[in-house]
């Protein structure tokens, strides 16, 4: 009998395209690594440009994959996310429902495929067992828009990301850093990827 994908993997890849890849490599041959993106580094808390006085703000934060919800994933990283919001220091308060002022803080993450056909590949690597290599890689585009609860524009910033999976004898990522696992590499990607939008967003001219 074949080996079946580890819990964890199984786990993920209900909402993330890029363990359809690892899940089929992982039936056959069991090896897969998962590598950040070098390009997209976390910028810290302490960096962000505080306002001269902090107001509250509701939060909403959405997963998607291909631009559809993806509410499991929505689940898993809601409260990092808030958490992450919460110790910006950009607000006073960070709250799921409306608060004084009516000011808004929506944060989008969007899981995009970067690989064409990753199923495809993952499934020629499995049956070379690992001799081939492939490599996919999946994009993360985040999206933060802010309202103040005036009749300003919102504010939109964006934000890029990537994850590689290589899988059997296939060179490491150029410019990547591996991960411990792929929820390491979801967890890690997330928080810096919503770092550089915060950053970006305390830094705008228009943001009071």
């Amino acid at each position: 009998m074949l080996p079946r994908p580890s819990a964890p993997v199984a786990g993920w890849m209900r909402f993330a395209r890029i363990l359809v890849a690892v899940a089929a490599v992982g039936v056959f041959s069991g090896c897969a690594s998962h590598y950040l993106d070098a390009s997209t580094k976390e910028v810290a808390a302490a960096q962000y440009k505080k306002p001269a006085q902090a107001k509250p703000v509701q939060l909403l934060f959405e997963f998607q994959s291909k631009g559809v919800i993806n509410t499991r994933a929505t689940d898993y990283l809601k409260v990092q996310v808030g958490e992450q919001v919460k110790a910006s220091g950009l607000f006073s308060v960070v709250d799921d429902k409306a608060v004084p002022g009516g000011a808004l803080l929506s944060i989008t993450l969007n899981n995009v495929p970067l690989t064409d056909d990753a199923f495809s590949k993952g499934f020629m690597t499995g049956l070379t067992f690992g001799l081939a290599g492939s490599t996919v890689s999946d994009g993360y585009v985040c999206t933060v828009k802010y309202l103040n609860g005036g009749p300003a524009e919102p504010i939109t910033k964006v934000a890029r990301h990537a994850i590689h999976t290589t899988m059997g004898a296939t060179a490491t990522p150029e410019k990547a850093t591996k991960a411990e696992n792929i929820e390491a590499a979801v967890r890690t990607m997330t928080r810096e990827i919503v770092s550089n939008t915060l950053n970006d967003l305390s830094n705008d001219a228009t943001f009071k």
